[in-house]
């Protein structure tokens, strides 16, 4: 809640003190926004320390994290079955792996009823240039965006993501794409972001340049699943507005308490989810096709 104004639900804070604040009590300054106490104390927008773009902690978030942990263990997680799959290969081609074998997505693998693929293969890649490139997207974009969700929303909208673009490419791709890699879960972080800059009232236009850059970049490269990325941004859009959005929609104002505005946003977390495996068991058993021997 704003801390000038009790009936307010925010997703805010100022950048210097760390208080919740609603748009109305946050001035823009070069990184972040500050709140009006703050700016009256000294006149002096102080830079905020590297690591905080001025949209951390959220207002409900009760244990803030200094470290952005969830994102070193994705990280270490995605490296750890990349070497596993690696060395499986003999160092070559990881794709040629058993344990990739298993948990890639492919339709007919998952209408024979082996749905773990719409995660497992979220955390598994092609090359060591997919998995850096992929990495390196996960650490930028991460970092800021823990600390500002909280430990667990993060990884809940991380999650709700990978398994957005898995149902995508279930219901929209070619038949015989073997899709992998956690690029569906990075787009969902891209539209995280676009939408905790717009409740900020910050210009969106650096984070739409980026979306857009990519977009093109996935349409314009062979080889890349468009609709895995088109899926992972849509579902962590709507997963993130949920969290920073909804409460403030539904609840009446004399309702509108932390504890209330964290149970909304978790409710619609955990209904997005199943929506997305839903619509990825959804492909696997209107699959018709052949069923393919690798």
């Amino acid at each position: 809640m704003c801390y000038r104004h009790p009936d307010r639900p925010t997703g805010l804070s100022c950048s210097r003190c760390g208080r919740p604040a609603c748009p109305e009590c946050l001035r823009p300054a070069s990184v972040g926004q500050h709140c009006l106490d703050c700016l009256a104390r000294d006149g002096v927008q102080r830079t905020p320390d590297f690591g905080d773009r001025g949209i951390r902690p959220m207002a409900t978030t009760r244990v803030v994290p200094t470290k952005p942990y969830v994102t070193y263990g994705l990280i270490a997680v995605n490296v750890l079955v990349f070497l596993l799959c690696a060395a499986q290969a003999g160092f070559g081609d990881p794709g040629a792996a058993p344990l990739f074998a298993e948990g890639d997505l492919l339709k007919s693998d998952v209408a024979s009823g082996e749905y773990w693929r719409l995660l497992t293969a979220g955390f598994l890649h092609f090359s060591v240039m997919h998995i850096a490139v992929n990495m390196l997207s996960l650490y930028i974009l991460g970092r800021d965006l823990e600390l500002a969700l909280g430990m667990f929303r993060y990884l809940a909208i991380y999650l709700i993501a990978l398994l957005g673009g898995s149902a995508a490419v279930m219901l929209f791709e070619a038949d015989r794409a073997v899709t992998a890699g956690a690029s569906g879960a990075i787009y969902g972080l891209m539209g995280a972001m676009l939408v905790i800059i717009l409740k900020a009232r910050v210009s969106p236009v650096p984070v739409l340049s980026i979306i857009a850059f990519n977009v093109v970049l996935s349409f314009s490269l062979p080889g890349i699943s468009v609709l895995g990325h088109l899926g992972g941004l849509a579902f962590g859009a709507a997963a993130t507005a949920a969290v920073v959005y909804l409460p403030g929609l539904v609840l009446p104002p004399g309702g509108r308490t932390p504890e209330a505005a964290s149970r909304v946003g978790w409710v619609a977390l955990a209904a997005l989810f199943v929506l997305a495996i839903a619509l990825g068991v959804a492909g696997g058993v209107a699959y018709d096709g052949p069923i393919y021997i690798r």
